[in-house]
């Protein structure tokens, strides 16, 4: 958040788009801190939702080239089912709906990340974006699937510097 704003996110609606979702992000992450807390996962998950929404928009708001954004759509699809195949058998069922969404979620702020790099060619805000998809797929498999250190050692990096990149692009104008 510190370095949006650094960067000069308040000025444009782009940026103040990507601060309101790093803004959620912080508070998916503050929600995700219990373990065993159904709720707060609950929470955490739609903090998040909310936040891919905002990035989503952003893209938008700085451009979407069309046949960019339906590529990305296509690719983002053909890679999202077979991960929802494999995941949602581990996912408890009163978290499939939320879980469901959130893959569909993801998948849409990837397909306007491309749009968005189409018309922009902003390396930085698609890095950013396809970087913050795989982490979340070391989160579900620590959540869901299997606990444990190399979930951590390659999602966390992922997370980060998606976060990194995507603040960067918050003083890009829009």
């Amino acid at each position: 958040m510190a370095l949006a704003l650094a960067r000069g996110a308040g000025a444009s609606g782009y940026g103040r788009l990507v601060l309101a979702a790093l803004v959620l992000g912080w508070l998916g992450d503050v929600l995700l801190v219990p373990k065993g807390a159904r709720r707060a996962f609950a929470a955490g998950l739609a903090a998040f939702l909310l936040g891919h929404l905002a990035f989503a928009a952003a893209f938008v708001v700085r451009g979407a080239a069309p046949a960019w954004l339906a590529a990305g759509a296509l690719g983002a699809a053909v890679a999202a089912l077979p991960i929802a195949r494999w995941l949602l058998p581990h996912v408890p069922e009163q978290l499939r709906v939320p879980v469901r969404a959130y893959v569909l979620v993801i998948s849409a702020m990837v397909a306007c990340a491309f749009g968005a790099f189409g018309a922009t060619r902003d390396g930085a805000l698609l890095a950013g974006a396809l970087a913050f998809f795989l982490s979340d797929l070391a989160v579900a498999r620590e959540r869901f699937v299997e606990k444990g250190f190399p979930n951590k050692l390659w999602g966390l990096p992922l997370y980060y510097g998606a976060q990194l990149l995507l603040a960067w692009t918050a003083g890009a104008p829009a």
